[in-house]
């Protein structure tokens, strides 16, 4: 039996961390871990401790992190040296990691200076630095300080508490780049009395497209920023994503082991993975973000990683010619509000895209400037879902924080939700929820989400419309080719009518007569046990009979299947001796049994 899928060391103030990933099939294993008291046995205890010693033998970890997918297992404390590790006892934490106060910046690039104050209040409270275009190059190498430059915006900013440290760019202009790197004593004199002169809080080194030949000047510019800079002024780098380990070209232009020496972090551009000239695809899909972040580990301690999240996407039209250009969120969305689309979601990528068709009689949508002539265009963006993916890499890997490219680009309501997923919280009303651990399970697989962005309401009542919805996701079911049964409260404009009719022609829910099915009453406990008796009666099960709960009549409807699902502990009674199934199915209830029964079916 394969166990590990992967392993990584972190260097703290006390030794290390040793976080163990799992294979994410290995359920055997998983739930040895994941019982019912969440205690850890004997055996898997020695088995890390082995594993441990033979992996790293010589130094100090004191704790081990079991890492399932995305999710924090268990963390568990390990004795000096592996002293007495037979009479030492592991203690279970939480399954959800939730490590608060991580940082936030972005890039301001867009708009003017009179815009950007109320974009960066507008944030929420999420942003502890920004970084505005304020630090240009010219042709031979020296800064020019750009026109957005700014006193009264970067006061504005100090009295909100956040630290104004301007990006340095060669906008992708490599003859500006190497001569600034071969004139950068005097680029750090100039640097220098700028955020002097300023009150600026640092400097953020993005100097792109630059070579691997050029990999030594590029360290040594920001060393000498570092040398010549107040330790309380930020010398930070953004440095390309490299989920391949490439030392050549753009990518070898970054030597990240060195740079971390100097820079208090390096925010990594976890995007354009696809860009302007490439075949469609995703811009920042799952497995790129997260090979990336796991190369920068390698060389940098997580402390000093901050994931950069793309606020734009790429578009492309090949009878237009148009090849991944870059287009802001808010942009797409106009598109989408305005033309005829189909938005599918790559689940194996965490990345959305939308093909849209725009006819001749249409109106017209300008993108920086430009019409969009008539034709289909495939874009591929971020959503709500692709950034709350990202954001829970900042947890898996314990990492500082995140940027972001660029404020301005993106929808609004991303920082209601943005700092609570960044700090491990991800809704605001379910720390006090017995279900917590379900309802993250469940929400993070995409088959349960919240009321809002913010809130996830546990105790709130399920609908039947929401339990169908729930059923199909979990079960991943399709339409079937039959005729679809009309019920005359579910019209066309509902919500909820097509998994409502698939989940009725799959023969798993029914009306509440021939032709109602009530889609806005509450889904009761004894209907959720026969709508799970029937899911699990689809394939091989062994009825077991547990004796009738007092408030179970004989007989009834539905005391086979509560007998049923009660016997197999996906569904449970109260203590009382009593089932209780004419009350309302809460959606905390409904998350931990779509939990208990996929795992159940894995």
């Amino acid at each position: 039996m394969k166990v590990l899928k992967d392993y990584l060391l972190e260097k703290d103030t006390d030794g290390y961390n040793l976080i163990i990933y799992l294979e994410g099939t290995n359920t055997e294993f998983a739930n040895e871990i994941l019982d019912s008291k969440k205690e850890v046995t004997t055996d898997l205890k020695k088995w890390i401790i082995n594993w441990s010693k033979e992996q790293a033998p010589k130094l100090k970890i004191h704790t081990v992190r079991i890492m399932l997918g995305t999710f924090l297992l268990i963390t568990i404390p390990i004795p000096s040296q592996f002293e007495n590790t037979d009479t030492n006892p592991i203690q279970s934490n939480q399954v959800y990691a939730q490590t608060t106060n991580k940082f936030n910046m972005t890039y301001i690039y867009f708009g003017s200076a009179s815009t950007h104050i109320d974009r960066v209040l507008s944030t929420n409270n999420s942003l502890q630095v920004v970084s505005p275009s304020y630090f240009d190059l010219n042709d031979t190498g020296n800064l020019q300080l750009t026109p957005l430059l700014n006193a009264n915006f970067v006061n504005e900013m100090h009295k909100h508490g956040i630290k104004v440290v301007p990006f340095l760019s060669n906008h992708w202009d490599r003859a500006k780049g190497i001569k600034a790197l071969e004139n950068r004593d005097q680029l750090v004199d100039q640097i220098v009395n700028a955020i002097q002169t300023y009150n600026l809080d640092g400097i953020n080194v993005d100097i792109e497209n630059v070579t691997h030949q050029e990999k030594e000047l590029y360290t040594d510019l920001v060393k000498k920023l570092r040398e010549r800079l107040p330790s309380d002024k930020e010398v930070s780098v953004a440095v390309a994503a490299n989920p391949n380990g490439w030392t050549k070209g753009w990518h070898g232009s970054y030597d990240y082991k060195e740079l971390g020496k100097y820079a208090d972090y390096l925010m990594i551009m976890g995007y354009d993975e696809s860009y302007y000239g490439s075949e469609p695809g995703p811009v920042a899909s799952s497995d790129f973000v997260e090979r990336s972040l796991q190369y920068a580990l390698t060389h940098v301690p997580a402390q000093k990683v901050v994931l950069g999240i793309s606020f734009y996407g790429r578009y492309w039209n090949e009878a237009q010619g148009i090849k991944g250009n870059g287009i802001h969120l808010t942009k797409i969305k106009e598109i989408m509000d305005t033309y005829e689309n189909t938005v599918t979601y790559d689940y194996k990528a965490q990345s959305p895209k939308v093909v849209v068709t725009i006819k001749d009689t249409d109106p017209i949508v300008h993108v920086f400037g430009k019409p969009l002539a008539p034709g289909t265009y495939t874009i591929w963006y971020e959503n709500d879902d692709s950034i709350k993916n990202k954001l829970l890499l900042v947890q898996k890997y314990n990492i500082k924080g995140t940027g972001s490219w660029s404020l301005g680009q993106e929808l609004n309501n991303v920082w209601m939700y943005y700092n609570l997923w960044l700090n491990g919280k991800y809704f605001e009303d379910i720390d006090q929820s017995w279900a917590k651990d379900d309802i993250m399970a469940i929400v993070q697989k995409k088959i349960m989400t919240g009321m809002t962005e913010t809130k996830f309401s546990p105790q709130g009542t399920l609908t039947r419309a929401q339990g169908a919805t729930v059923l199909v996701r979990a079960l991943q079911l399709q339409p079937l080719e039959q005729e679809i049964k009309s019920f005359k409260d579910v019209p066309n404009t509902h919500w909820a009518k097509d998994n409502i009719d698939i989940i009725v022609a799959h023969g798993i829910m029914q009306g509440m007569s021939s032709d109602t099915f009530s889609p806005d009453q509450p889904l009761t406990r004894e209907q959720m046990a026969m709508l799970l008796y029937r899911v699990l009666e689809q394939e091989p099960f062994t009825s077991i009979q547990n004796p009738s709960f007092t408030d179970v009549e004989t007989g009834s409807w539905s005391e086979e299947a509560i007998n049923n699902m009660t016997s197999t502990g996906i569904y449970k009674g109260y203590p009382d001796s009593t089932f209780r199934p004419t009350n309302s199915t809460s959606r905390q209830e409904m998350a931990t049994l779509m939990n208990r029964i996929l795992n159940e079916d894995e």
